[in-house]
């Protein structure tokens, strides 16, 4: 029981390292809806909007703001959503299927990942990475669906947005 103890400690250690060590958006890579990857280094120099989905949440009509601010800022901004199936068991879909709904019903055509957890033991490590970082809105774990985090174009975390803030609202054009 010792070893076990201390072989969980070894590792929690290590994977508090290896997050500490990350200092902005462009050291990670996340598998694509699509397939392939989605390297954050390749967006240096834009802003970037992460946004955690669900196909099945009443903020899913977010997806037709979030395409129309796309279509508005692609030039200068890069927004990707997170399917994510933590809250309420919203996004209960494929990658596939996912695919399929945000094309037919919204027209998506921003970069979208493949379906991660982004809250709990299974976290994906940009969330956990994304959670801790400081900035004047708040921190810690998310609450719910179509929560936003927008970084600045050196990959810094400037601001977080709950469910109910707008994509194509004041409050997130004013920070673009």
């Amino acid at each position: 029981m010792l070893h076990f103890k201390f072989l969980i400690t070894l590792i929690i250690t290590a994977t508090s390292l290896v997050l500490m060590g990350q200092n902005n958006i462009y050291e990670f890579k996340v598998k694509a809806l699509e397939g392939g990857e989605i390297d954050f280094s390749q967006y240096k120099g834009k802003k970037i909007l992460i946004v955690n989905t669900a196909s099945e949440c009443g903020f899913t009509g977010q997806y037709k703001q979030l395409q129309e601010l796309w279509e508005l800022k692609k030039e200068s901004l890069i927004i990707i959503g997170f399917p994510a199936n933590n809250f309420g068991k919203q996004e209960p879909g494929s990658d596939a299927e996912i695919k399929t709904f945000c094309t037919k019903n919204y027209g998506v055509s921003f970069p979208m990942a493949s379906k991660v957890s982004v809250k709990g033991d299974d976290q994906h490590a940009l969330f956990t990475w994304l959670c801790s970082q400081e900035n004047q809105d708040f921190t810690g774990q998310i609450r719910w669906n179509f929560e936003k985090f927008l970084l600045d174009e050196n990959g810094k975390l400037i601001r977080r947005y709950r469910s109910k803030a707008d994509p194509a609202g004041s409050e997130i054009l004013d920070a673009l």
